[in-house]
């Protein structure tokens, strides 16, 4: 009654689009979940849906990426060093910031190509930056401007050493901020600075020849954004153009294959929007729009192919052909988008709440950039899942008998073909019945091969190290890349040290440096410097050539165990820190996902054996494409670095873990729907291969193409992470879900289904399955002309207009050809 009064019948119209007083008999039928209700709510009302999701989108659109009303998304993202709060590193970095002596944000203007060394050339310089001395000090959040005159010896002063460099032909005007500056008034003044730096590095050049670089925290960051912005920007503009040129040929036209399309785009743009509303209760780093941009692009994709491809399943077993006009009132359609949305929508859900739960673990690891990967990463997974189970199927409504004219693409001679043998389908017989039936024929040697070539992938894991690059991921030919290779070339004593060690208790100078000197690995130890309060600061080099990798590990940890109260930041102490932190999260992370997953698989399947070997199988998988990422990505195969970069991996194991969850999603829904029915295992293992093979094939030929279109990129860690997540799509679509995944079912038999009986009643209402019953039939109605038919779209032995196929089982569904047949869930 409930239901009845929140969703009320629909009045019979006089000019109805079927016959007169012809009413879809699932429009009274109880809706039975709220999947179901949204369903019938999108086949009746789908022009408002879309209009609902285009507000949406351009909101998000306006506010996010054109900044109407503020800043854009990019310009409020932030890049940093990862942190870990309660870290070692993290206590030197504070007692760093809180000494007497700590100063805030610097400002600096760099000249090159100045020869101090000419007296007239040196004093034309000196009178401009003299003139603008005044200027830069008058500004009330100053706290210092130095220059290499305000020394008595000018240039040539040694104090001045570390403002002029090391061949004379430049010199450094440095502005310091006060500490302790609002942000916004930080931002406001470093800008306002930097700007009148700007001019007088113009007026400098003009005086005395040479060129001038500005920069400061603030410009570095946007440097650092815009490239972001630039390389997903690229990668979109490649992958997605590629993508749909795939799809076109998975579904043989551009219609079906847009509409994943249609569903990415809203899904990133209303997420960017979204990350707005996050920023404001957390801070997010720049990283997190690759998050939402990979996350949202894949599973559109993923979603969208599924959708798509079961409308059209519906369309045909309604018996519909194609037709031309508007369909917003086509029965059949109506009934094949709430059958769409009740089946694939159902298998979507189950399966964004399984990666929502995957990514939401990084909320149990310490380091803030992990938890601003979960808020991001997450939202980007419900709006992937709300985009694919209410904006495609309203556009889906809308267009409706559109989808079953035959494609263009199979009038060209060359392409009819490919379009032929890879096409979506809608069949029980192919290429991945035969290969199923290839597998289980030969089970248990091909479950031991893709066992052993999985474990022999993951043992290269134990080669994998953690990186995280900051101020490396410059490009050299921006401004703010040219400064600090400049800084690394001719100013040393301003070039960022490999390590700060810092020591917050009474301890003897020159012990701390003699025993800092004697650890291994360690070039130089600069002298001491008193930040006040007790707090002393030793700057060390390293005799390494690169300043994160394991020789810079094992100096830090060498420092840490030298029985001194010290504490160590720098690269490689933030990386150990990071890893430790990693570590320590891990066990409550994999005790969540582990407990929510195989609940969610439970009430999916109704089993208790399918969750636990789709853990420890997808698991293993995760581990194989780590180890295979590990093995590429060193300097040894042509990368500027050997390792992965932090983030990366915490995101491929997470989302790559819920990835691998959604493919086996995927499968479970079409094995169980056959077994269901028939109650034959090794033939609904069969039929549920070659319903969703081509669907989980196809989604992860495109998501290949769109991870690899990021890896395509200037940016290390977008290549990584375009790498990494393609490698994972590939081996579990291939490797494990062809293979492994139909042997291990046809191993196990009957014993895949088993559950206690009183929890099998727990899950009986959830299950897939749980709403099969509201394929109800309906009356006939009046054919669409039949010149409007197309060949190559027969009605499937029901009236051409609407009314579903009957479920009379088919000669190879018949009970005799695997199991009796049984009562559902009964083992």
């Amino acid at each position: 009654m409930a239901a009845e009064r929140l969703f009320p019948p629909v009045r019979r119209r006089r000019r109805a689009a079927a016959s007169p007083g012809f009413e879809p008999a699932w429009h009274n039928a109880p809706m039975t979940s709220l999947i179901g209700r949204s369903a019938r709510l999108i086949a009746r009302h789908p022009a408002v849906v879309v209009i609902i999701w285009a507000l949406v989108v351009a909101a998000s659109a306006l506010i996010a990426i054109f900044g109407v009303g503020g800043p854009t998304i990019f310009d409020q993202m932030e890049t940093s060093r990862p942190a870990v709060p309660g870290s070692d590193s993290q206590t030197a970095y504070d007692l760093m910031g809180m000494g007497a002596s700590s100063q805030g944000a610097a400002v600096v203007e760099l000249v090159q190509g100045v020869d101090l060394a000419d007296p007239v050339v040196a004093a034309r310089a000196e009178a401009v930056v003299a003139a603008a001395r005044p200027s830069l000090a008058g500004y009330s959040q100053v706290v210092q401007v130095a220059d290499p005159w305000i020394f008595p010896s000018g240039p040539s002063d040694p104090a001045a050493a570390g403002l002029v460099s090391q061949s004379g032909d430049g010199f450094i005007v440095r502005v310091v901020l006060a500490d302790g500056l609002a942000e916004t008034v930080a931002k406001e003044a470093g800008q306002a600075v930097a700007d009148r730096l700007d001019e007088l590095g113009q007026a400098v050049v003009a005086a005395a020849g040479g060129s001038h670089l500005t920069s400061s925290g603030d410009l570095v960051t946007r440097s650092l954004n815009e490239e972001m912005e630039a390389a997903l920007f690229k990668a979109e503009a490649i992958s997605l153009p590629v993508a749909l040129l795939v799809m076109m040929v998975v579904f043989g036209g551009f219609l079906p294959a847009g509409m994943p399309v249609i569903g990415a785009l809203a899904a990133i743009t209303a997420g960017l929007g979204g990350m707005l509303l996050i920023n404001t209760v957390m801070d997010l780093d720049s990283v997190i729009v690759n998050v939402i941009t990979i996350i949202g692009l894949g599973l559109s994709v993923d979603y969208g192919l599924l959708m798509v491809s079961r409308f059209r399943e519906e369309l045909s077993s309604a018996g519909a052909v194609a037709a031309s006009g508007p369909s917003r009132r086509d029965a059949a359609v109506q009934q094949a988008v709430y059958r769409t949305v009740v089946t694939a929508g159902r298998t979507i859900v189950f399966s964004a709440l399984t990666i929502a739960v995957c990514i939401l673990s990084l909320l149990t690891m310490r380091p803030p950039l992990l938890k601003g990967i979960a808020a991001g990463g997450a939202m980007s997974v419900l709006l992937a899942m709300l985009a694919a189970t209410s904006l495609v199927p309203a556009v889906l409504c809308l267009l409706g008998r559109h989808f079953l004219r035959p494609s263009p693409l199979r009038r060209i001679p060359g392409v009819r073909h490919l379009v032929a043998g890879v096409g979506d389908k809608a069949t029980d017989h192919g290429v991945f019945a035969a290969l199923a039936r290839w597998v289980q024929r030969r089970a248990w040697p091909a479950a031991a091969l893709a066992l052993a070539l999985l474990i022999a992938l993951a043992s290269l894991i134990g080669t994998l190290q953690l990186r995280s690059s900051s101020l490396s991921l410059l490009d050299p030919a921006t401004e703010q890349g040219q400064y600090y290779a400049a800084i690394g070339r001719d100013y040393p004593l301003l070039a960022a040290s490999d390590l700060y060690v810092v020591s917050d208790a009474a301890a003897d100078d020159a012990t701390v440096r003699d025993r800092l000197a004697a650890v291994e690995h360690v070039a130089y130890v600069g002298p001491a410097s008193d930040l006040g309060a007790g707090v002393r600061l030793f700057q060390v080099n390293l005799a390494v050539e690169d300043s994160g990798g394991p020789e810079a590990s094992a100096a830090v940890e060498a420092i840490r165990s030298l029985g001194l109260p010290l504490h160590v930041a720098g690269d490689a102490a933030d990386q150990l820190d990071f890893k430790e932190a990693l570590l320590d999260g891990l066990p409550l992370a994999a005790v969540l996902v582990t407990v929510v997953v195989f609940l969610l698989l439970f009430l999916m399947t109704a089993s208790f054996v399918v969750p636990l070997k789709a853990l420890i199988v997808n698991g293993l998988s995760i581990a194989a494409s780590l180890g295979l990422s590990a093995w590429i990505f060193t300097a040894d195969h042509g990368f500027a670095t050997t390792g992965l970069e932090i983030y990366v991996v915490a995101l491929a194991v997470a989302f790559g873990f819920g990835l691998a969850m959604d493919y086996e999603v995927f499968l479970l829904d079409r094995i169980k729907e056959t077994y269901d029915r028939t109650g034959a295992n090794d033939l609904a293992v069969r039929r549920g291969l070659q319903r969703s093979g081509r669907i989980i094939t196809s989604a992860a030929a495109v998501i290949i193409v769109v991870f690899l279109g990021f890896a395509l990129g200037r940016l290390e860690p977008l290549q990584q992470a375009g790498i990494i997540l393609a490698i994972v799509v590939a081996l579990d679509a291939s490797l494990v879900r062809m293979i492994l995944v139909p042997a291990t079912m046809t191993i196990l038999g009957r014993l895949n289904w088993w559950a206690p009986r009183p929890l099998q009643k727990l899950a009986a209402g959830f299950a897939i399955g749980a709403d099969q019953g509201l394929r109800l039939p309906v009356a006939p109605t009046s054919s669409p002309p039949a010149s409007s038919a197309s060949p190559g779209f027969p009605s499937s032995g029901s009236s051409p207009g609407l009314g579903p196929a009957p479920l009379t089982p088919s000669k190879e569904e018949t009970p005799n050809e695997d199991r009796p047949a049984r009562p559902q869930h009964r083992v």
